[in-house]
């Protein structure tokens, strides 16, 4: 065998030298009635027979092949005729479904109108604010920890109160130098779940502690954590815009995609029956 397979890869190399589209095909195996040529291996597997275990690649990959093949001839011998129909349709259907939806996916591309403009945005946020009601609380929260022994942890903790810039930049140069974990999730809105999870203890009861706290410190053994709400929204009332942007261009974008295929269908549809492209017996 694989003196056999030293003499395929020998003709290769010579082949590629001179090869042309006319070129006679180089076949490797013979599965039942069914022929592997070599061109029919991955190029992959093929750019990996210069290696030093070429041979090893190669014989493994017409093994898997062989292996796949001969089972697949023995089930196709096997299986009932009504089996094979049932398959058959199904793979029909599914080659019919990919090449809808490629079609489809190129029309989109091509023609369908993906600008949305921030009014558009803001009028269906306005426009349908039963569906933004809140389902976890939320916050835009700054979290820090620090470790037990960190100098000047005071200052720390006077700074994370206070809401000027130069106070922030302070605590942000003091933070990058000894806090463990710093961050306001970008200023962005988080769900209270979120922030509970950076707290050994977590929080039992989130809604008291929103309107009770606007910061907070806890401890344990080795950390220090501090907690400072900007601002809260609790579970049941409106999201904020911004909250739900993203989710919210989404919605029309996909709500742009179905009426967009639809008024492909219909084009296609009316189209055939203006031209007689489509009969009913």
């Amino acid at each position: 065998m694989n003196k056999f397979f030293f003499i395929i890869i020998g003709l290769l190399a010579i082949s590629g030298c001179s090869s042309t589209s006319k070129e006679k095909r180089i076949p490797v195996a013979e599965a039942g009635k069914v022929i592997l040529y070599y061109d029919q291996i991955p190029s992959q597997v093929r750019e990996s027979a210069s290696g030093s275990d070429s041979t090893g690649v190669i014989q493994g990959y017409i093994n898997k092949w062989a292996r796949k093949e001969l089972m697949f001839q023995k089930a196709e011998e096997n299986l009932s005729d009504e089996l094979k129909n049932r398959i058959e349709q199904q793979l029909n259907e599914t080659r019919v479904s990919l090449i809808v939806y490629e079609y489809q996916r190129q029309m989109m591309l091509a023609r369908m109108d993906t600008t949305i403009s921030e009014s558009e945005l803001e009028n269906y946020y306005r426009k349908n604010e039963k569906s933004f009601i809140l389902t976890s609380n939320i916050v835009k929260a700054l979290f820090i920890k620090v470790p037990v022994e960190t100098p000047n942890l005071y200052k720390i903790k006077s700074l994370a109160r206070s809401n000027k810039q130069k106070d922030i930049q302070e605590l942000e140069s003091l933070c990058y130098q000894f806090a463990e974990k710093f961050d306001d999730f970008d200023e962005k809105w988080v769900t209270m779940d979120r922030l509970s999870l950076e707290l050994n203890s977590g929080i039992s009861d989130q809604e008291a502690f929103l309107k009770r706290y606007t910061s907070y410190e806890t401890n344990d053994s080795s950390s220090v954590y501090l907690i400072t709400i900007n601002d809260y929204r609790l579970r049941g009332t409106l999201s904020p815009f911004e909250y739900v942007r993203d989710d919210i261009k989404r919605m029309i974008w996909n709500n742009r995609r179905i009426e967009f295929i639809q008024a492909l269908e219909n084009g296609i549809y009316d189209e055939a029956v203006k031209g007689n492209g489509l009969k009913i017996y």
